[in-house]
């Protein structure tokens, strides 16, 4: 059996088989819950950024800004990247509003096919860090109007995707969205997933009940006979039951990662996506403003340039959709400012993510492996480091309503750590030689975002 299928048979894969034809049943039911979404989301990205910003002595209860800023970077942020290690995408395919509104878009649209520019794999990776730096530039987290501005103009990307490209398609999720690449990544571990049984697909008689089942529509654009990834598909349940080869089952969370046979210009991608974007750029905009080395680097140059008297440097930007710039809050950045701060996420970048790159490089080189195959076992470590960075908001947001969580910076370590163990045992079982070696590797690869997050959470 293909290892991607093997199931978990503590569960009975019955049930999980009928809750998948129940999605397939009541597609309507999704849809509702899929507006009720777009018309909070609408509400929680737009009306914030027309309120003044809200006084000190408000809170996430009695204030919309500061309810809209736990809400998505407290709440809705972080368990989305744990469902999605855990659920895979459902909520791409059930609950995301941007993915809604494309394809609702597309009903209407121009229907046009994709143009082979679209289909380049690097588009999810440059989305990524994008809309990361962009988010640290304007200080998404603090204020509504970047949200509006980034979160908003996502959303209408996406809608102008869905009424150029595809008909009834999600063409914006599957290539362009700033999040797909690293939803596809973590939906790679996820245990539940939709099992397709080829064989079943092929043999159906013609004729039969299971050979005239209706076309799906899939709107992520999969090929559901040839799926053996969970990476593109969206769980919506369409296509459950069909041709009684589809069906919603559990599996070992490590079977795609030691099935998968990596190299292809896509995995080249994603393999980026990991060590540059989420240990990389992700790394550095989770912990820029808690560095005292940047506090430090930013006095020793404004000394300097004070003594030449290059005083530009040291004015206020004054432009809040490229910096942030608040005087009424006493938060304004100097160009100064903004520099230090694209030059510390570029630092961080190209040190830790290179640092990851060259030891999975050498762990590919032991294992007699492709790198970006050995870089598929960093996955739930790279998901627990994005997680783990999203939940210094949440506690971060809580610790300001005077909920203190002091056991935070041990159990986020703890989860860390856990990842990069599980890591090296699936380094162990992918590399057909020097396992200790692949495995030891894997670890160091780990090491050096692992301590950056123990100096930020003991040290700083």
């Amino acid at each position: 059996m293909n290892p991607v299928a093997q199931p978990l048979v503590f569960l009975p894969p019955q049930r999980l088989a009928r809750l998948g034809l129940l999605l397939r049943r009541h597609q309507r039911l999704i849809m509702g819950l899929q507006w009720s979404i777009v018309l909070a989301y609408v509400g929680l990205v737009a009306v914030p950024a027309f309120l003044p910003l809200p006084p000190e002595h408000t809170h996430l209860w009695d204030n919309l800004t500061r309810f809209a800023q736990f809400a998505f970077w407290g709440i809705w942020w972080p368990f989305v990247i744990l469902s999605t290690l855990t659920l895979g995408r459902v909520w791409c395919g059930v609950l995301c509003p941007e993915g809604a509104l494309t394809e609702w878009a597309s009903r209407y649209g121009l229907g046009r096919g994709m143009p082979k520019w679209l289909k380049w794999g690097g588009w999810p990776f440059l989305a990524f860090v994008s809309t990361t730096v962009f988010g640290q530039m304007t200080s998404i987290y603090e204020y509504p109007k970047p949200v509006l501005l980034i979160l908003g103009g996502s959303t209408l990307a996406a809608v102008a995707a869905g009424l150029i490209w595809g008909r009834e398609k999600r063409v914006w999720c599957r290539h362009l969205c700033p999040v797909s690449g690293v939803f596809s990544l973590l939906a790679k571990v996820a245990p539940l997933h939709y099992r397709v049984d080829q064989q079943a697909w092929d043999s159906a008689p013609p004729g039969s009940r299971a050979s005239r089942t209706h076309a799906v529509n899939c709107a992520p654009l999969i090929n559901i006979r040839r799926m053996d990834s969970a990476s593109a598909c969206h769980m919506c349940g369409r296509c459950a039951g069909e041709r009684d080869a589809v069906q919603l089952s559990l599996r070992r969370p490590d079977s795609e990662i030691l099935a998968s046979q990596s190299g292809a210009g896509n995995d080249l991608w994603a393999a980026r996506l990991l060590a540059f974007g989420m240990l990389g750029v992700a790394l550095g905009a989770f912990q820029w403003s808690a560095s005292p080395w940047l506090v430090t680097l930013k006095q020793a140059l404004a000394e300097w340039l004070v003594e030449h008297e290059i005083w530009w440097a040291l004015d206020p930007v004054g432009l809040w959709w490229l910096f942030t710039d608040y005087p009424e809050v006493n938060d304004v950045f100097t160009w100064l400012d903004g520099g230090v701060l694209l030059a510390y996420i570029a630092a961080e970048t190209l040190v830790v993510g290179g640092w990851v790159w060259g030891w999975l490089k050498v762990a590919g080189w032991l294992a007699g492996l492709d790198w970006t195959r050995m870089a598929y076992t960093l996955i739930p470590f790279a998901g627990i480091s994005v997680f783990v960075g999203l939940s210094l908001l949440t506690t971060g947001q809580l610790a300001a309503e005077g909920v203190a969580v002091p056991w935070a910076g041990h159990l986020r370590i703890g989860l860390l750590g856990v990842a990069a163990l599980w890591g090296a045992s699936l380094a162990w079982r992918l590399a057909p030689q020097r396992r200790l070696a692949s495995a030891l590797t894997v670890v160091l690869a780990a090491a050096l975002p692992l301590s950056a997050w123990a100096v930020q959470f003991f040290v700083w």
